[in-house]
């Protein structure tokens, strides 16, 4: 069965465009910009071809160029002027359009293409924060609004998490990690499975030549007992996407406090989307940051 999705309904097109659904009828009444295809019951359904158009029109319209201007313009022509904004003035939004698409047809040359050219412009750091954490942001979207499947978020996820990996396999090589140090340990709780911040987290702390602790997935404060026979003055490190739920947040931040930071000199520090609102936490070495940006900038800023 081809699990490739080569048929999208406007709503798609609302979707990873950004651009309305009745934007889009009349912008294909009034200027014939699309041609859909219909279904036996006379409903709309697009091309790929068509998604593409879409995405470059979103572009053109978001940097100044009317629509009636872009109709004028041929799909070559479109095609061009897209490169030569995105080259100019406005890389990642373009960026993230190609490997949108990528993701629409499970494309990984393509996907790699767009990542290589990004490569040449900026650092390691600055991809994944401005165009891979938006992707993945739009994804999410994506995903509760039925456009995409979870294997299409799985596709993307994966291919990020090998390019982290790579690049902290180079950083190893080139900074070897202090073993006296006292060490950082990353981890994430019970039935959490979002790893890419922790795995960006382990890399900007190997580039710095830190003592990492990596335990990964799924990791019960019981099992973390272990490390206190070996180190006192361990900063764990965490992030909270779907778990612990909300309302079991404070819970598990005062479970953790009372099971491994008393009589100790070792500390948590936790970022994630579930810490938007601030917990009632009274422990002053439990920090909670919304973001992983916002964690590894407070690593860096620590003396």
């Amino acid at each position: 069965m081809n699990s490739i999705k080569t048929n999208f309904s406007i709503k798609d097109l609302e979707n990873l465009s950004g651009i309305k659904a009745h934007t889009i009828r009349i912008w294909e009444k009034r200027y014939n910009l699309f041609k859909p295809n219909r279904t036996d019951t006379n409903i709309r359904y697009y091309s790929t071809a068509s998604l593409q158009k879409i995405l470059n029109i979103s572009f053109l319209n978001k940097n100044g160029y009317k629509i009636s201007k872009i109709a004028s313009l041929d799909e070559n022509e479109i095609s061009s002027l897209v490169k030569e904004i995105a080259e100019s003035k406005d890389p990642n939004n373009h960026s993230i359009n190609l490997l949108k698409l990528a993701m629409i047809n499970f494309d990984q040359s393509l996907f790699n293409k767009t990542f290589y050219k990004l490569e040449e412009e900026m650092s390691f750091k600055t991809i994944f924060f401005d165009v891979f954490i938006p992707l993945l942001d739009h994804i999410g979207l994506l995903w509760q609004t039925d456009t995409i499947t979870p294997a299409h978020e799985h596709f993307v996820v994966e291919i990020i998490k090998k390019k982290i990996l790579v690049e902290t396999e180079k950083a190893y090589k080139i900074n070897t990690p202090d073993l006296s140090q006292k060490p950082y340990a990353l981890f994430l709780p019970d039935n959490e499975m979002h790893e890419l911040g922790l795995l960006f987290t382990n890399l900007e702390l190997t580039l710095k030549g830190k003592h990492v602790i990596y335990l990964g997935q799924s990791v019960p404060i019981k099992s973390l007992e272990f490390l206190l026979t070996k180190h006192k003055d361990i900063t764990f490190i965490s992030n909270f996407t779907v778990s612990p739920e909300n309302e079991n947040v404070e819970d598990y931040l005062n479970n953790f406090s009372s099971t491994l930071l008393k009589n100790n000199k070792c500390k948590l520090l936790v970022s994630g989307r579930l810490l938007g609102t601030k917990p009632n936490i009274s422990n002053s070495n439990i920090k909670t940051f919304e973001s992983t940006k916002d964690l590894i900038d407070h690593i860096n800023n620590e003396k």
